[in-house]
């Protein structure tokens, strides 16, 4: 199905990126604090117990990313009269959000080995659940849009709200936090992102459908087993580039983000959650300035280049986090800022295109065998980018233990230097990325093939 999206179409779809990035980034750049507390007070016990929440964090992410592929790979393989995605989004939605509210009722107070026990239960609950209904919702891109230009118009409408809900996850959460409490912030984003999500759904259901049906109509060959599909996806040469490079990319973003309630305490000398929302902002400031220049550049020369001229911006800027608020005589909540405001520059691209990258990889995937395998893939990245991506949280405990407190700052100050090589790294391996950004026989055979 080669014909146009609506506008109001590609709108409604586009819109389920408000809820999304509202409640990860929340979860993002608060969770880690809201159970660690304080890690200075000289009690062993406590500390025990923060290194086994970090540990709890990093396990979670380990174990529910493979719950990935096969649910990628049921709802590539779904028949039903909603289609094959629709029934997944419904379903999961509301549990989605009732878990990502549960995680912030802990049973004690502090770092206990009950709030770690209860911590693992709810996240592992929250992410089954987020797979469920994020993992079909995503894959519609690929299935409903057909064009490189209804793509274009989708992700450039997924940035403008995922601009709106980090605005919500990184700022309003800050300010609800001061009104109601981490509970009562968790309750209203998780309000928000389940009606986000089913008003985006709603934008896609027609196409879906008929997509669906298009496929139900046609001969069906012998099913492919879930573990040659993965197999499959894992020979792509492309998405084997693609892959790594965004792992690396978006860890040292998630330290560069988790790190931010830290330094409000121990460099600025503010623990509170409105001069954490004031930092965080400033990035988010940041990419709503650099958005309309990289999206252009992308229309213009190739989002492939956008993608990696971010990495190395990124590996630039971020190692000087480490002089983020030591400067003399500059106040260092204004250092911030001015650092997180620039911050900007590099994370518009991560925020911008790998679902667009994504989406050129099945098509490239589509070229070369036949099948149609959207959430297979969308599946096997988030599989494996969540395997890799637990490392962020894990470093960033590590590092925090070094030294996060005024008088010893130093693993604050090494959380730059770290990020910015995960991001260099990311860029040597994407480097070898060639796909065009519209992806046929026809584009593919102008190009000097590669192998797949």
């Amino acid at each position: 199905m080669e014909s146009r999206l609506s506008a109001r179409e590609r709108l409604l779809y586009a819109s389920g990126s408000l809820g999304g990035n509202a409640l990860s980034r929340a979860r993002d750049l608060w969770l880690l604090a809201f159970y660690l507390g304080d890690l200075d007070d000289g009690d062993p016990a406590r500390r025990g117990a923060a290194i086994a929440i970090g540990a709890a964090i990093v396990a979670v992410r380990l174990i529910e990313a493979f719950d990935d592929p096969i649910i990628g790979y049921w709802s590539d393989h779904t028949r039903s009269r909603l289609g094959r995605r629709i029934p997944f989004v419904l379903s999961a939605t509301p549990f989605l959000a009732i878990f990502f509210t549960l995680a912030w009722i802990p049973p004690d107070p502090g770092e206990t080995w009950a709030n770690v026990i209860f911590l693992f239960g709810m996240l592992w609950l929250f992410n089954l659940f987020s797979t469920l209904s994020g993992g079909p919702f995503e894959s519609l891109l690929p299935e409903i849009a057909r064009r490189e230009d209804d793509r274009l118009s989708i992700v450039g409408w997924q940035v403008a709200f995922g601009l709106a809900g980090t605005a919500i996850g990184f700022v309003l959460s800050g300010v609800l936090i001061e009104w109601v409490g981490f509970a009562g912030m968790a309750m209203i984003i998780a309000a928000i992102a389940l009606v986000s999500r089913y008003v985006a759904l709603s934008g896609a259901w027609k196409r879906s459908i008929a997509v669906s049906r298009e496929l139900a109509a046609e001969p069906q060959g012998a099913r492919v087993p879930m573990r040659t599909a993965i197999l499959t996806c894992l020979r792509n040469g492309q998405f084997l580039v693609f892959l790594p490079s965004f792992i690396l990319y978006n860890a040292g973003i998630l330290m560069i983000v988790g790190v931010l309630p830290f330094y409000a305490d121990a460099v600025v000398g503010r623990d509170d959650t409105l001069t954490v929302a004031a930092l965080a902002g400033a990035a988010l400031v940041g990419v709503a300035l650099v958005l309309p220049v990289a999206v252009t550049l992308a229309r213009r020369r190739s989002k492939r280049l956008v993608y990696g001229w971010g990495m190395i911006f990124a590996g630039l800027w971020f190692p000087l986090f480490a002089f983020a608020g030591f400067v003399p005589g500059v106040h260092p909540l204004a250092q911030g800022i001015v650092y997180a405001l620039i911050a900007g520059v590099a994370i518009a691209p991560v925020q911008t295109f790998p679902n667009a990258l994504l989406a050129d990889i099945t098509d490239y995937d589509t070229t070369l065998t036949g099948q149609r395998r959207e959430a297979t893939f969308y599946a096997t990245h988030e599989t494996l980018q969540k395997i890799a991506g637990a490392a962020a949280p894990g470093l960033l405990v590590l590092l925090l233990l070094v030294g996060s407190t005024a008088d010893d700052p130093l693993g604050i100050r090494l959380v730059g230097p770290v990020a910015g090589a995960l991001a260099l790294a990311g860029y040597a391996v994407f480097r070898r990325y060639w796909l065009p950004d519209r992806v046929t026989a026809e584009t593919l055979a102008a190009r000097t093939p590669q192998g797949p």
